[in-house]
């Protein structure tokens, strides 16, 4: 829980970065600035931040074990775990329907709405206010009990609750791990990403048929997304195993065959991937990298 207050020391990172030109073609990230940085102007009346954070972690099954009758798997790419089961958009949502028509309750009546990376809201700092964790060198919210393989939902209310402590500290320390392993050097100072660079961006958001040729070929088998960064991060080791069946992995989806979705239409692109995070690259995008992961393979 945090007290709904402008964020101004977020705000001024959060102009620098946009002015550095990190955002890369995220043109959205620019618009809605004064409503990122202060709820109040997104949720008029808005008096608290309810934040949550519900784990997605899930081994990555062994490859063998994918498809008894390939052996050896042949080409195949990787998927960002967090793309492995249903949209977490719409599962957070409904979870903090819940929680929402529980405070309404409990409350006598509540107004606000609820928001999953669907709005301009600040997640990490939010749920950093709240206590949830801190954001790592990676720029990923870390907690000590749960690592990092987090979806972060929250309620902006028009109740005054009692605000939680922010997490202190930065227990991070000395480790330079994910910055190190960074396929493309986006993690260009401690808790900073330079979309320019990312994987998660080129393969997710960036919309046309080309990938830039200095960082494409360090891509590797990512055809959506990239987890490198967070599968070093020593806090890792205390990730739990998520609750909700929905986000478990769909056959196929982990570490696909590069053949098959190669042959995938717009039909097939539909149903194979209707209420998964995947859609958001469009089929053209998908196709995509998944080229890319085959060039990267056969060099």
């Amino acid at each position: 829980m945090a007290r709904a207050e402008a964020l101004d020391e977020e705000a001024r990172r959060l102009e620098a970065w946009l002015g550095e030109g990190r955002h890369a073609g995220m043109a959205w990230m620019e618009r809605h600035f004064d409503l990122r940085v202060d709820p109040r102007r997104l949720v008029p009346g808005a008096r608290s931040v309810i934040c949550v954070a519900h784990s997605y972690w899930q081994a990555e099954p062994a490859r063998a074990a994918l498809d008894p009758r390939e052996a050896p798997a042949g080409a195949r790419g990787r998927v960002a775990r967090y793309a492995w089961g249903d949209d977490y958009h719409e599962v957070l949502k409904e979870k903090l329907a819940e929680l929402f028509a529980w405070l309404d309750r409990r409350v006598g009546g509540a107004g606000g709405r609820a928001f999953v990376d669907s709005a301009p809201v600040l997640e990490k700092a939010w749920a950093q206010r709240a206590g949830l964790g801190w954001v790592g060198k990676n720029a990923n919210l870390l907690n000590p009990r749960a690592g990092s393989f987090l979806f972060l939902g929250e309620l902006i209310v028009d109740v005054a609750l009692p605000p939680d402590d922010p997490f202190a500290g930065d227990h991070c320390g000395s480790c330079t791990r994910c910055i190190d392993a960074c396929p493309t050097d986006a993690i260009y100072r401690p808790g900073a990403v330079d979309a320019n660079r990312c994987i998660s961006y080129w393969t997710i958001e960036h919309r046309g048929p080309d990938l830039p040729e200095d960082l494409a070929t360090d891509f590797g088998e990512w055809v959506f997304g990239c987890d490198v960064c967070q599968d070093v991060c020593p806090w890792t080791k205390f990730s739990r195993d998520t609750p909700d069946a929905r986000f478990l992995a769909r056959d196929g989806v982990p570490s696909p065959s590069l053949d098959e979705w190669a042959e995938l239409d717009l039909e097939s692109f539909r149903e194979r991937f209707r209420r998964s995070p995947i859609k958001r690259a469009k089929l053209e995008g998908l196709l995509r990298n998944v080229t890319n992961a085959g060039k990267s393979q056969a060099t």
